[in-house]
């Protein structure tokens, strides 16, 4: 399960990729009306995406925030690793966030270890093949 921060980064994301190339910036206002997010949380979300290299700020009259990346390059992948962190099941098959599970003897003779990478490589084909303009497209994809 994806966390509420993670459906409101995407939720944000989607508005500032709608806007992309049209408007310089929208405001944290803009976007916490526009989607329903809660404008405190909104804020917080806001600059860790910027923090990571998602979003620019602007400052003054028309300030507020745009895409510093073209929609079709930022994969949801991306975005639930910012928000979320390890998006593997287990920190055992997780490529960017490895580490030894406490209660495991041996990774190689581990009954689950296995089923996790099946899951783990299955969600990355959805989340590193999905893009924000998907959202913005409401594209339906199929993946065999």
């Amino acid at each position: 399960m994806i966390s509420k921060k993670a459906k409101y980064a995407l939720k944000a994301l989607k508005v500032l990729a709608e806007k992309y190339g049209e408007k310089d910036s929208l405001t944290v206002n803009d976007i916490a009306n526009e989607e329903n997010i809660p404008r405190k949380f909104l804020e917080t979300i806001l600059l860790e995406l910027r923090n990571n290299g998602l979003l620019t700020s602007h400052k003054g009259k028309n300030g507020g925030y745009s895409l510093s990346v073209e929609p079709t390059k930022i994969t949801l992948a991306r975005i639930l690793r910012i928000t979320d962190g390890p998006i593997s099941p287990t920190l055992c098959v997780s490529i960017y966030y490895y580490d030894k599970c406490d209660d495991c003897g041996d990774e190689e003779t581990c009954p689950i270890r296995p089923i996790m990478l099946k899951v783990r490589d299955a969600n990355l084909k959805v989340y590193e093949n999905t893009t924000l303009m998907d959202f913005v497209n409401k594209k339906e994809l199929v993946f065999a």
